[in-house]
């Protein structure tokens, strides 16, 4: 386990880096989600901070929760969903612009992490999955409600059924992406924007992010309750069991509705 999850770097533009270190599939947990939360809100109350980029150390950004036996189906260990969820929420409700690094996968809650950002920048190889209807759950982290704001209704749909992935470019066709430049490119591309932000008046930027994020956070907060219902109930199902089961071992899963 890295002792720091999570890490924070204020360059002279007023962009700041928060960088996940779990490398390399920077699976999430409560540790990870409180600190960037904490240092999410610290950045509020620095005014030497104006736009923030979230990012990760090694491969993937955020390959959601780890399923394979060395942590807990929601985070780690002992960590409760509802404790996961509150600290999703939290992060949420900053106030600073933010912009993620999408260089490889954005998977179930880490997709779910990536979409609290404004803006997300992606490599080619990145890939985004609502993977949640194929373990037999349903989806958490507020996807009900942010998922469809950012794509559609339809498109939101066809990505929670089926749990497929989706690679950078149909990211960006999509709308769940917003640009798109060469793996190596990722960080620095997402940095630029963030400067361009920070560039603008402070104040004025987030009176409008404000304004265009409306209660945005208090139905992430609804959605993230009626969420947790319907993970508990059907992590007790059969398919449930099966889902994870056929992700750990890497084959398709059979369910049969039990």
């Amino acid at each position: 386990m890295i002792d720091q999850p999570v890490t924070v770097d204020i360059k002279a533009d007023h962009v700041a880096t928060v960088e996940i270190r779990r490398p390399p599939n920077n699976f999430f947990s409560l540790a990870m989600l409180t600190g960037v939360a904490e240092a999410l809100e610290e950045l509020d109350d620095d005014p030497a901070c104006r736009a923030v980029v979230l990012c990760s150390e090694g491969k993937h950004f955020c390959a959601g929760a780890d399923f394979s036996g060395r942590g807990g189906s929601e985070g780690e260990g002992t960590d409760r969903t509802e404790d996961v969820y509150a600290a999703a929420v939290r992060i949420f409700r900053t106030a600073t612009p933010i912009v993620a690094a999408i260089q490889g996968a954005a998977i179930g809650g880490g997709l779910g992490l990536a979409l609290t950002a404004d803006f997300r920048v992606a490599a080619p190889e990145a890939r985004f999955s609502a993977n949640f209807a194929r373990l037999g759950f349903h989806q958490g982290f507020g996807l009900s409600v942010t998922l469809p704001r950012l794509v559609g209704v339809q498109a939101a749909a066809d990505l929670l059924y089926t749990g497929r992935r989706v690679k950078g470019d149909e990211a960006v066709a999509l709308g769940l992406a917003d640009r798109l430049v060469p793996l190596d490119e990722v960080r620095s591309a997402a940095h630029d924007l963030a400067r361009e932000i920070a560039a603008s008046a402070p104040l004025a930027v987030r009176s409008i992010r404000a304004t265009l994020r409306g209660d945005l956070a208090d139905r992430v907060e609804a959605a993230t309750a009626h969420e947790l219902v319907e993970q508990t109930r059907l992590r007790a199902t059969e398919d449930f069991a099966e889902g994870t089961r056929a992700m750990v071992e890497r084959r398709e899963p059979v369910f049969r509705g039990r």
